[in-house]
């Protein structure tokens, strides 16, 4: 089990390196031109040579690479071009709100999602089932900003249970913190719900058929326990993985919601930041989001060792 945590660990650092360079490349071959931006309609050809060799942006790919990958591996993100402050520091301001989304989310799409393919697995064929499934539908085709103005409107402006838009930091106390963030985490976890809950589905199902769960029922096991003590844990790995995957869903999510319902993080801060072609922001923030993602991924795997008995040997 030691070596393959080892090994699931070394494998991260190769995956890292090429999302560093893809996500510098990205932005590199882009097109637009911040420092046509920065100098303004008037400004001619010789201001903005002038800006763009004070960014250092006339210098060749690879120099502007290493550079910044060396930075990266000090802790540096770089400066904002237009507001000259450090990328790390803008980040650690707008985490906050970002981070409470996806959690929040993540916890939701999991609560609900799981029992509800268990028990559509259970009940397989039945309305139950049928319900289930149409609302795993429903969830992949609507897109997360059509569910969020759904949400904002009847909860928000018809009803006013909630705010319809803005963030109030946990500090000020958890009851106004979730107010303002259980509208955007049903939003951003429809989809997720949905994919969690098909794939529990599939594998319950898959399990429930094994000869074990036959015979757990002959020595008079009861249902529940059937379900949640035997069938759920062997079928754990797979929906594990999807969980895992699911991340993307989130990161990518957390922009289009928080534009809906005006949450200050990083998702808003990015789409600034590609408006304005702040390409360090961009950088920061999108190398953030995938190391991010890529360190979901290890957690999930080095999970194997507690699920797959195989691997402890």
């Amino acid at each position: 089990m030691l070596s393959y945590i080892i090994r699931r660990i070394l494998a991260t650092i190769p995956v890292m390196v090429i999302v560093a360079l893809f996500v510098f490349s990205l932005l590199y071959f882009a097109p637009g031109d911040p420092a046509a931006v920065i100098a303004g309609d008037q400004a001619t050809p010789a201001d903005v040579e002038r800006i763009r060799a004070t960014l250092g942006l006339d210098r060749p790919f690879l120099v502007r690479f290493g550079e910044w990958a060396w930075h990266i591996i000090q802790g540096d993100l770089g400066t904002s071009i237009f507001t000259n402050l450090p990328v790390s520091t803008m980040i650690a301001q707008r985490i906050e709100p970002t981070l409470s989304l996806m959690v929040l989310t993540l916890l939701i799409a999991v609560v609900i999602a799981v029992p509800m393919g268990v028990v559509a697995a259970w009940k397989s064929g039945s309305w139950v089932d049928r319900l289930v499934m149409a609302f795993a539908v429903l969830g992949f085709s609507v897109p997360v900003f059509v569910v969020g103005y759904i949400l904002a409107y009847f909860f928000a402006l018809r009803f006013g249970w909630v705010p319809v838009q803005g963030y109030t930091p946990i500090a000020n106390g958890v009851w106004p913190w979730f107010k303002n963030l259980i509208l955007p985490a049903v939003a951003l976890g429809s989809a997720y719900i949905a994919l969690i809950a098909r794939i529990t589905r599939a594998t319950m199902m898959e399990v429930l058929q094994q000869d074990y769960v036959r015979t757990a029922r002959a020595k008079g096991v009861g249902q529940r326990g059937i379900l949640f003590l035997h069938a759920l844990k062997n079928a754990a790995v797979p929906i594990v993985t999807v969980i895992g995957l699911g991340i993307a869903l989130l990161i990518g999510g957390a922009v289009v919601t928080e534009s809906v319902f005006a949450i200050p993080g990083l998702g808003r801060l990015t789409v600034d930041a590609i408006l304005r072609r702040d390409y360090p922001i961009i950088q920061g923030v999108v190398l953030l989001f995938s190391f991010t993602y890529v360190i979901v991924n290890l957690c999930i795997d080095l999970l194997y060792t507690l699920f797959d008995p195989r691997i402890r040997y």
